[in-house]
């Protein structure tokens, strides 16, 4: 018996019903099932807080079903960076979380395998560093800190993300601008987000340096003192000034940006290009965004790959020309 193709979409989607399964021909599938993140750094920095948002987001909007995370830090990605090019390659279901400290963190640790060596899928978001002091601390305000850099960088201390990584260059960037010399700074290194957090709750350095969301929440319940923002503006809805308007003629901003494993092929690269156009597209990723005080700075494929190669080439020199690589 012949069956036209309205009877029969009727009747499959009739059978669905019953069956209790979806109707296929109106179901949408996630672009993964499952989605391994590799981060690069310890639980509660950036990097981190870059793949929580992504798993949430995705999962909101029904992207991805399911998530696996795996966390190596240490040197600025440098530990992890390697286990993940030599264990991952040609698998499309891996992404690793990168960005403008790792560029740093390979140059100053003259690694064998760097940024080069992963396949750059998307830039996601920029973020403008904070200078902070703890409450805790004798320093209170941004004039005794840049007047204690003045008078002794070697005797302030303070904390950031790994050495040669965005906050160590920023901190160089300022030592410089107020007349020292940046080899003379006292910058204390740290694993990760959760580290450096501590240790400037703690008083145990002098004031910190890292992106704005990271210690937000201190900032908030009034266990640090934020100084100075690093952006060419300020942070909106945050009452900080920038340090061009407290006459220190320095800027900086920290990207952060997603990579696939070696070997993928293109089928699978434009996969998860694809997986992060439609994120960053979703209505759950722009509150992301917004709520974390991040820039939407997206950008994938090859543009994404020549602003890498710049980056490097510009990282590379200002390192060079502040004594750190």
């Amino acid at each position: 018996m012949k069956m036209d193709r309205r009877k029969f979409m009727a009747l499959a989607g009739a059978s669905a019903a019953v069956l209790g399964m979806p109707n296929w021909s109106f179901a949408q599938s996630a672009a993964f099932d499952k989605l391994n993140i590799f981060v690069p750094a310890a639980a509660g920095g950036g990097w981190d807080g870059l793949a929580r948002s992504i798993e949430a987001a995705a999962k909101a909007e029904k992207l991805v079903n399911n998530f696996q995370f795996e966390n190596v830090g240490g040197a600025g990605g440098m530990v992890g960076l390697p286990k993940f090019v030599n264990e991952r390659k040609g698998q499309g279901d891996w992404i690793i979380i990168g960005g403008s400290v790792m560029v740093g963190a390979g140059i100053t640790n003259k690694s064998p395998v760097t940024m080069k060596d992963v396949t750059p899928l998307a830039r996601m978001t920029e973020e403008a560093g904070v200078i902070v002091v703890p409450a805790a601390g004798k320093i209170k305000n941004w004039n005794e800190l840049s007047s204690a850099i003045k008078a002794n960088p070697k005797a302030v201390s303070v904390g950031g993300g790994s050495a040669g990584g965005t906050d160590h260059i920023l901190l160089g960037l300022i030592i410089k601008a107020l007349g020292g010399d940046p080899k003379n700074a006292s910058y204390v290194a740290f694993a990760g987000g959760g580290q450096s957090v501590a240790a400037i709750l703690g008083a145990q350095v002098t004031a910190g340096i890292s992106g704005y969301s990271e210690f937000d929440e201190h900032i908030k319940s009034g266990k640090m003192i934020p100084v100075a923002v690093s952006g060419n503006v300020r942070i909106p809805g945050v009452n900080v000034p920038t340090l061009k308007e407290l006459g220190v003629n320095v800027t900086a901003a920290n990207w952060r940006g997603v990579f696939a494993a070696p070997g993928i092929n293109n089928d699978q690269k434009n996969k998860l290009v694809s997986f992060l156009t439609n994120l960053n597209n979703s209505a759950s990723w722009k509150k992301t965004v917004e709520d974390r005080k991040w820039t939407n700075t997206f950008l994938s494929g090859n543009a994404f790959e020549e602003v890498i190669k710049k980056d490097i080439s510009e990282t590379e020199a200002v390192l060079k020309s502040l004594g750190l690589a």
